[in-house]
């Protein structure tokens, strides 16, 4: 009995001791985030905490969502450089699959929501398409305005193709390591993912903070002033914030609207949850007060990032309602979070930020009536059995949301119908008890500007001196100072004037370094036109400066060209869905396959500053750092041409730029005087658009825009058709290796051999690179146009057209003798004589880089100048 008495006492004492050490140990963090400016704030905010409270161990970042995986990474690999943070992980993507029996394969990237996800990267935007691709969507999310490039240094850790952790990894390896908290910025396909591979690991994950939904919401945007006879109401009242899919869900929030099945996942996981929703961001919104206070207190970097950041947003606001519209999302959340938290966890959610209450709510993932198969819900349509076991006529079965014109979801003269994505109040068995956040608090200092108490918070946390960055890109060196590379060609006769037209391919910057060492007496490169509905996305136009800055030549001009096929939506992804998001798509792409981190950083960069002369809302405040256009380059190039004078393109990637031209401007016909396109393909061979199946014989470029590929091929233009089969004549990575080492070293060469070898290795390690040498066969477009007869062309004219319908004939190129045209098609020419010039040009030290490398860079800016 005394034995027994004495264990009792040990076992009090151990529970007490245990529960002590506890509480005293930091608490556990892991973000999962889609790195919209406002993420980028609420990360700030966490690590400007005491990291022996709160230590943020890993970012894991969700790919289907505001930002494209390249761009992102490497912009939180520099935030975490800044911070002094190298130590916490940061997963993205991943190439497993599910398959169609709804297995789950390890490392599902993430890229797909999980209805969409099949066993590769490539699909369709059911819910992406809601966010735009261009200005004040994608394109600026990535670049962060332009800002993240400008402001952020350059650490050592970059995005390495098949060495990058994916999310599943990171999100596997810190939750099993112990309890941890999870913070959720985006959409929910990562822990979801997570979850339905790893039930027995839910027990690690101690809580859930989430930003998304709005349940009792009611949008303050979008309203009609009072007394106003003309104005239509457009998202005022809504419970949801989809600003580009209302008239079709008024009721659904971007985070939980981006994957309605993964929230639901989460949501009735067991794991307790503290959601804050629309309810109380909808009540923080940025003030014109807290701007004005935030402008004043910026003594810390990662303060300066985050007011630049707001600063630009605020410039380039589509309306004038910029402080009723634009609220603290997910840096409200962090805030809650963290606040309840250090008030104990207690079970009210007691905190200094917002006001919390129970509710009983479940998440919607498809519109009744439940078990109507309509060809929209692939859980069960064409089905035996619905995928992941799913009930028959349950919750899950009704009609899945497919677009913004969704006619299922459109009723007219009234607000849409469907819910996907709603996080809704209901009872029974389906309602899931989470404590909600549903206003911010006041600020308890009647005497200060800031009407919230969150937005002092934010602003002390931000400024503070502890965990305070430690320098920014131009900080980071004492001697640092922008240069622009400007070449002198003063006495020389320039050759054929010549426009690039690139999607940003891997081979499409070769092309650029060839056509870039051509004597300037041969061929004058004029302008650069970039295609954003091609292989990269078009925040990677950062590259093109960076190559340009490299050989010298800021001089040239880029455009951005249009970034949706013609003739299809600007919101959708219409043949660009046939690229994989994942292992040789756009994640290698937009980052040049982890190398564009080794270019020298160009003083030119994508910016969204704009002008109201070219019909912004405003100006901003550098107007002149505005990205040209491609039409607009086009325009100024073509006046300058001297009477008599014609220019040439040169296009690899699809034609949406150069039909643009022809369609828009009447007289450019007269001054173009060929066009040599690289793309298409010989009637009756096989094509290379792997990812399409059905589609046995078109050529990407052309397949990525055929209606403009028609067009172009229909014009009067002069064409020399470069297509698929002759360029796989020299689509050899051995052969331009071998060229290469035989000849001598520039940098260009250096960093081409680099790039093919890479590649080259990839395409032998991984089958997700088995398509490699579709861009080395790119580089045939650039060598041909400057070396013509030196490489013994043999060109034969054939009368084509190009098929326009849908992806399994789109892009064909087909003789036809009616109504097609005839065009010069390069059909062979002297391989060896080929690889000997490429390597041989590369090689040669006139119109070489200037500046090497970024390292060269940074050795230069760390000394005084000379």
């Amino acid at each position: 009995m005394e034995l027994y008495k004495k264990l009792i006492k040990l076992l009090v004492v151990l529970v007490f001791v245990e529960g002590y050490l506890a509480r005293k140990m930091p608490r556990r963090i892991l973000i999962d985030t889609d790195v919209d400016t406002d993420d980028l704030f609420a990360i700030l905010y966490v690590l400007k905490h005491n990291q022996t409270e709160f230590d943020l161990k890993a970012i894991t970042i969700n790919a289907n969502s505001w930002t494209d995986a390249g761009h992102a990474v490497n912009q939180l690999y520099d935030i975490l450089y800044m911070m002094n943070r190298d130590d916490i992980s940061v997963g993205i993507g991943g190439e497993g699959g599910i398959s169609n029996d709804g297995t789950i394969f390890p490392n599902v990237g993430g890229y797909l929501p999980i209805i969409e996800q099949g066993m590769t990267t490539d699909g369709n935007c059911r819910y992406r398409q809601a966010i735009p691709v261009g200005g004040g969507g994608r394109l600026d999310i990535d670049a962060n305005y332009g800002i993240r490039k400008a402001f952020l240094p350059q650490g050592k850790r970059k995005y390495r193709p098949l060495h990058q952790p994916t999310a599943q990894q990171i999100l596997t390896k810190t939750i099993s390591m112990g309890p941890t908290t999870l913070l959720l910025m985006g959409a929910h396909t990562n822990l979801a993912l997570f979850l339905m591979s790893n039930p027995h690991l839910k027990r690690n994950i101690e809580h859930i903070y989430i930003m998304g939904g709005g349940v009792r919401s009611s949008n303050p945007t979008g309203c009609c002033p009072k007394n106003s006879l003309n104005c239509v109401p457009e998202q005022c009242g809504d419970h949801g914030n989809l600003f580009t899919t209302f008239k079709a869900n008024p009721y659904a929030e971007f985070n939980i609207f981006l994957d309605p099945f993964a929230a639901y996942q989460v949501f009735h996981s067991g794991i307790p949850i503290t959601l804050i929703p629309l309810d109380s961001t909808n009540t923080i919104p940025i003030t014109e007060q807290f701007f004005v206070e935030f402008e004043k207190r910026q003594s810390t970097y990662e303060a300066q990032y985050c007011f630049q950041s707001l600063k630009i947003t605020r410039d380039t606001w589509f309306d004038n309602q910029f402080y009723t519209s634009y609220f603290m999302w997910d840096s409200f959340m962090s805030g809650v979070a963290l606040s309840i938290m250090k008030n104990g966890d207690k079970y009210n959610g007691e905190n200094d930020i917002a006001e919390m209450e129970y509710m009983n709510i479940t998440v919607i993932t498809s519109n009744e009536p439940y078990g109507a198969q309509d060809g929209s819900n692939p859980f069960f349509d064409s089905r035996i059995n619905p995928k992941f076991h799913l009930e028959k006529g349950g919750v899950h079965s009704g009609h899945v949301q497919n677009g913004f014109n969704d006619p299922f979801c459109l009723v007219n003269g009234t607000k849409g119908k469907c819910e996907d994505g709603y996080t809704k109040e209901v009872i029974g068995s389906e309602a899931v008890q989470v404590l909600v956040a549903t206003k911010a608090k006041p600020n308890k200092n009647s005497n200060s500007p800031l009407d919230r108490e969150f937005f002092e918070s934010f602003l002390q946390v931000l400024d503070l001196p502890q965990n305070a960055g430690r320098f920014n890109f131009s900080t980071q060196f004492p001697y640092f100072r922008e240069t622009f590379q400007i070449p002198d060609f003063t006495n020389k006769i320039r050759g054929q004037p010549i426009i690039f037209d690139m999607d940003m391919s891997a081979g499409d910057f070769l092309s650029l370094l060839y056509l870039l060492k051509a004597p300037i007496e041969a061929i004058d490169l004029k302008a650069i036109l970039v295609s954003g509905n091609g292989w990269a996305n078009a925040a990677t136009i950062d590259v093109i400066y960076d190559i340009l800055h490299m050989m010298g030549r800021d001089d040239i001009p880029i455009g951005l060209g249009n970034l949706t096929a013609l003739g299809t939506p600007s919101l959708g992804c219409e043949y660009f869905k046939a690229i994989p998001n994942g292992a040789g798509g756009y994640i290698d792409s937009d980052t040049l396959y982890g190398l564009a981190r080794i270019l020298p950083r160009s003083p030119r960069r994508y910016s969204a500053e704009n002008s109201a002369k070219f019909g912004a809302p405003r100006d901003t405040e550098h107007p002149e750092l505005r990205q040209p256009l491609a039409f607009e380059i086009w325009q100024s190039i073509s006046e300058k041409l001297i009477p008599g004078q014609k220019i040439s393109f040169l296009t690899s990637g699809p034609l949406t730029n150069l039909a643009n031209i022809i369609s828009s401007d009447t007289s450019s016909r007269s001054k173009i005087e060929s066009v040599y396109i690289v793309g298409g393909n010989t009637p009756g061979e096989k094509g290379n658009v792997f990812t399409v199946p059905t589609n046995k014989y078109a050529e990407f470029n052309f397949f990525l825009d055929p209606l403009a590929s028609k067009m172009v091929i229909q014009s009067d233009l002069d064409i020399i058709l470069i297509p698929l089969k002759t360029q796989r004549k020299v689509a050899s990575f051995e052969l331009l290796l071998n060229s290469l080492h035989n000849s001598g070293k520039t940098p260009e060469s250096e960093f081409t051999c680099r790039l093919l070898d890479l590649m080259n290795d990839l395409q032998k390690k991984d089958h997700a690179y088995h398509h490699m040498e579709i861009f080395s066969g790119e580089i045939l477009g650039s060598v041909y146009l400057v070396e013509q007869s030196n490489i013994k062309p043999y060109v034969e004219s054939k009368q084509i057209n190009v098929l326009v319908g849908d992806e399994r004939n789109g892009g064909k190129v087909v003789p036809d003798k009616v109504e097609g045209k005839i065009v010069k098609m390069l059909e062979n020419l002297d391989t060896e004589a080929y690889f000997t010039k490429f390597a041989s040009s590369l090689a040669n030290k006139n119109q070489s880089a200037v500046i090497s490398s970024y390292d060269e860079q940074k050795k230069i800016w760390s000394k005084p100048p000379s």
